[in-house]
């Protein structure tokens, strides 16, 4: 018989409506401020832009999403699909450079089932992982160890996102 591991924290995520008035999404409303610091907004491209994710799963764990809000990937334009490979492919530099990882998880989140907590609009995720990241205080407790604040970590990658133009 298969263990189970019971999370019952995780209904108020799953139940939670996936439209209404007051969201914020942070895709949109972020990048319309004049606050990136404050924002976690590491670098501003003409489509798409990158910032440290908030609640991150490991330290340097950056988002990239398009400025335009579109919830599907094939809604995309070459313009966007371009900028947001490359994109990728600089967090991936940047984070290296600054945190020397062993490994990367880059994925795309499309909809509430793939765990997009804004599913009306398609980002990315870069996480850094090391040889034995993942401990018992993730794996049971759901508790993740960050050993660096999220203002250090935005001041360490944006040195390094400014000096790679």
């Amino acid at each position: 018989m298969a263990e189970r591991l019971w999370a019952p924290w995780r209904m108020t995520y799953i139940e939670k409506p996936t439209t209404g008035t007051g969201e914020i999404n942070i895709f949109v409303d972020l990048p319309a401020q004049d606050n990136d610091k404050e924002n976690l907004i590491l670098f501003r491209g003409k489509t798409a832009f990158v910032m440290l994710n908030a609640y991150p799963y490991t330290n340097g764990h950056l988002l990239i999403a398009p400025y335009r809000q579109t919830p599907e990937l094939d809604a995309l334009n070459d313009e966007e699909l371009l900028e947001i490979n490359q994109l990728l492919a600089k967090g991936v530099r940047w984070i290296r450079k600054v945190y020397g990882p062993d490994g990367f998880n880059v994925g795309v989140n499309m909809g509430r089932a793939a765990g997009a907590g804004i599913p009306v609009h398609i980002h990315w995720h870069i996480v850094p992982r090391w040889n034995g990241d993942t401990n018992f205080m993730t794996t049971v407790g759901e508790v993740r160890v960050l050993p660096e604040t999220l203002d250090r970590s935005y001041e360490r990658l944006k040195e390094v996102a400014d000096a790679d133009v």
